[in-house]
């Protein structure tokens, strides 16, 4: 069995509550998320500790987006279409392409 590593949680837990402050209407890339959560370097990190949200979480994860400013879920899923739908409601805008214009939305 292998040994869960206890600052797990504590890491899950800053990076969600960083993934909270960002504002409505602004992105994060998962290195900006690192970066503010005192992780720098772990933008992998990031998108783990986002795959572990519950279901019924508040935390806005739609908000973060990759590098090039597109969403990191596969095209015309379920998934990605919430995402685009909810950037919407807060007035982000995603091109033809699925990317969005960091230099206007970044945090």
């Amino acid at each position: 069995m292998a040994n869960k590593n206890p600052m797990d949680g504590n890491l899950d837990q800053r990076i969600w509550l960083t993934v909270c402050a960002i504002p409505p209407g602004k992105l994060a890339t998962y290195g900006d998320v690192a970066e503010r959560a005192g992780l720098p370097g772990a933008a992998r990190r990031v998108g783990t500790a986002l795959r572990k949200l519950p279901r019924d979480s508040n935390v806005p994860w739609y908000r973060v987006v990759n590098a090039s400013g597109k969403s990191s879920l596969p095209p015309s899923t379920q998934g990605a279409d919430r995402q685009r739908a909810l950037l919407a409601d807060e007035g982000v805008l995603l091109g033809s392409g699925g990317a969005a214009v960091l230099r206007r939305y970044r945090w």
